[in-house]
């Protein structure tokens, strides 16, 4: 340990590396003096016919709404039953960086056609996402394979990580300047403002997802009397941003990989990788490392599959495809099930807007450790214990420790917001449970509806009837849960999957998620 922090020293790692260009704005204006100009709608480009899509014209800075301006796209599909309308209602997929223009599609099935007619269905690129302007962009090869190690095996490899974040901190700085200073969650918040008053609504709707709950809050916290309803779906811990919480991530994608592991020893007939979940996750790490001598076909190396594997953590209907991927490389070489599940869950070649908006977020959001010694010693203190995600998770944030704007974070109170909804997993991942009770502690008048030992995350609009009853009823005229002390609902789980094979030989299997879509996901 002491040669390590001596090394992390020696490198200049132990202060920030970066010029400090101003704390990122928390703390909103009481009554922005500004009011965006009439949208002009069109039909949406790769978007279903009906879908219309609009740019709202914000303040690049809410203290000086008359100076630059930007674009946030915004998206629509129009309320059908006039005779029940009930306003416009915004989602947001989560991130940050997740884009929201297909949302009024997505959701409008989600929803059913009947509750859909009665709502406008809002979608939107936050600020920097997608088709807003500007749509960040540091280093679009910033993520193409084959990456070094995300583990480091010694103090030369960690630093070389280090060095990697602190020169994409760098081109975010040089490339963005100011804007940097203006991409917290209280400003996207501040936008959403923006788009109700462009929309013409007194109030709006909101059903937000992963980081979208957090987005909520800080919108609710802002503009309690603005809100009609808030839907708060897998929820980002309010007393955890971002540092904690993404501690907390590696411990429950930990627990999450080891079930994932058990469930491939389950079928052992099918998969071939050992009777006990040790010996599956020894099969995980023999190939990781043969991975890493060889990557295949140049595409995947060690983190490549673990990126691709950490989408099993968000959504078990997804293990029986990694499971087969995982087989048939361990046991036979074959590399076509692998490259396949890298393509679709994995692979981010060319394209680091996501990582582009998480950082400049995320970053500005609070304060993180400026002393890289804090990183490292941290970090490993969380890979002894679940070194499935720990480094990963580290070299995805690690941009912070030199970010060229320090964060400020934005308290949540949700005291004066009339009521609101919340659903919440307990073997939840990405936004470990207790993110569920901080947040409904600080919206007294919320309820909380908890699927218990499901492990997905997102859970309404999947086809359980438990969940969507209670998040359709609410939608429809603001029916909540009794409420009672703690979780104020529970539902049953959705069931475990059952390999293809298996599936085929039963009579009557159980039924199977089909949808892949999951909220949040890097």
């Amino acid at each position: 340990m002491k040669k390590i922090l001596i090394a992390l020293a020696t490198a200049g790692l132990g202060l920030s590396g970066a010029l400090v260009a101003g704390p990122a704005t928390a703390d909103a204006p009481a009554a922005p003096e500004y009011t965006p100009p009439p949208l002009q709608w069109a039909q949406c480009e790769d978007l279903p016919a009906g879908i219309e899509c609009a740019m709202v014209e914000v303040p690049m800075d809410y203290h000086r709404p008359r100076g630059q301006k930007i674009k946030i796209a915004v998206s629509r599909k129009k309320a059908t039953d006039t005779a029940r309308y009930q306003g416009a209602l915004l989602f947001n997929p989560g991130g940050p960086g997740g884009s929201g223009l297909a949302y009024p599609a997505v959701m409008g099935a989600r929803l059913g056609a009947d509750l859909a007619a009665r709502y406008d269905l809002i979608g939107f690129d936050p600020r920097g996402v997608g088709a807003s302007e500007p749509s960040l962009s540091c280093d679009p090869h910033y993520s193409d394979p084959v990456r070094p190690d995300y583990v480091p095996a010694n103090p030369p490899e960690e630093l070389a990580w280090a060095e990697r974040a602190r020169g994409y901190a760098a081109a975010c700085g040089e490339k963005y300047g100011d804007l940097l200073k203006h991409m917290s969650t209280t400003d996207a918040a501040m936008d959403m403002d923006q788009i109700r008053k462009a929309l013409g609504q007194r109030q709006i709707s909101y059903v937000g997802y992963s980081y979208g709950t957090y987005l909520g809050a800080t919108y609710a916290t802002l503009f309690p009397g603005r809100v009609r309803r808030l839907v708060l779906d897998s929820i980002v811990n309010p007393k955890r941003i971002w540092y904690g919480h993404n501690i907390d991530q590696n411990h429950a994608f930990e627990a999450r990989a080891k079930e994932f592991f058990a469930w491939i020893a389950k079928y052992d007939d099918t998969y071939h990788l050992g009777t006990t979940a040790a010996d599956v996750e020894n099969a995980y790490y023999a190939a990781r490392a043969k991975l890493k001598a060889t990557p295949a076909e140049g595409k995947v190396g060690p983190d490549e599959l673990d990126d691709t594997f950490l989408a099993g953590g968000y959504l078990k209907s997804r293990w029986p495809r990694l499971a087969e991927a995982l087989a048939k490389y361990a046991t036979a070489g074959e590399t076509d099930a692998l490259l396949s599940a890298f393509g679709v869950y994995g692979d981010n070649s060319g394209d680091d807007n996501t990582l582009a908006v998480y950082s400049a977020v995320e970053c500005s959001d609070a304060r993180w450790p400026r002393d890289w010694t804090t990183w490292h010693t941290d970090w490993s203190r969380s890979y002894r214990t679940a070194p499935f995600l720990s480094w990963g998770n580290a070299w995805f944030n690690a941009q912070c420790a030199f970010w060229p704007v320090h964060g400020r974070e934005q308290r949540i109170d949700g005291r004066s917001v009339k009521d609101a909804l919340f659903f919440q997993d307990t073997k939840d991942a990405a936004t470990p449970y207790q993110g569920g009770l901080e947040m409904h502690k600080l919206f007294p008048t919320s309820r909380l509806v908890v699927m218990d030992g499901g492990g997905n995350h997102g859970l309404t609009g999947r086809g359980d009837a438990c969940v969507d009853d209670i998040w359709k009823a609410y939608l429809t005229d603001g029916t909540l849960p009794a409420s009672r002390p703690g979780p104020d609902a529970h539902c049953a789980p959705f069931p475990d999957p059952v390999p293809p094979s298996v599936a085929a030989t039963l009579k009557s299997a159980a039924p199977q998620q089909h949808d892949d879509w999951v909220p949040g996901e890097r």
